[in-house]
């Protein structure tokens, strides 16, 4: 003999705590990714080769490039969670900013710098947070536009006899031709 569950089951609902959590996180993740890219975009390279040698050693191309991609990661990682514009797109930066954390890694434990990628280990863990926590356990819904009202006018009646439509199913007009 089976027994059936009288409970209802209800959507799961995450707590605010991992909403605020993961809000503190992206928010972290932005300043951390756009304050990098400016800072690697307004310093001139070699005050950046003092604090970091990679930095002089690599193309300015390269150099920017990178600091692009730290700015925009930065902003898709908060942003559309904050405006509820397609917030799905902060799991995608989430992502890519993994992407770019695992490249520094190899990166530089291919020119031997291994000392230095603690933080990018760190800057992963957070962003696969940010993507795994928006993705499945607090997503956010997105913003729903409000649509422009349309006038709708009454469509014309059809006359009917009770054998069906006639020749004349609509009445005549009264202008100028009419009888």
């Amino acid at each position: 003999m089976t027994t059936e569950s009288t409970e209802r089951e209800l959507p799961h609902q995450p707590s605010n705590g991992l909403h605020i959590g993961l809000l503190i996180v992206q928010g972290l993740l932005a300043l951390t990714f756009v304050g990098g890219g400016l800072w690697k975009l307004n310093t001139p390279i070699p005050e950046l080769a003092e604090r970091m040698p990679w930095m002089g050693q690599v193309s300015p191309g390269f150099l920017y490039v990178t600091a692009a991609f730290d700015i925009l990661g930065g902003l898709g990682v908060l942003l559309p969670s904050a405006t509820r514009i397609k917030p799905v797109l902060a799991v995608l930066a989430a992502l890519g900013c993994v992407a770019l954390m695992v490249g520094a890694i190899v990166f530089h434990v291919t020119r031997g710098e291994a000392a230095n990628t603690p933080f990018n280990f760190l800057m992963v863990a957070l962003s696969l947070f940010v993507a795994w926590g928006r993705r499945s356990k607090a997503p956010i819904a997105p913003r729903v536009r409000a649509r422009a009202t349309r006038r709708t006018y009454p469509r014309a009646r059809r006359r009917t006899s009770s054998a069906g439509p006639t020749a004349r199913s609509f009445p005549r007009s009264r202008g100028a031709g009419s009888r």
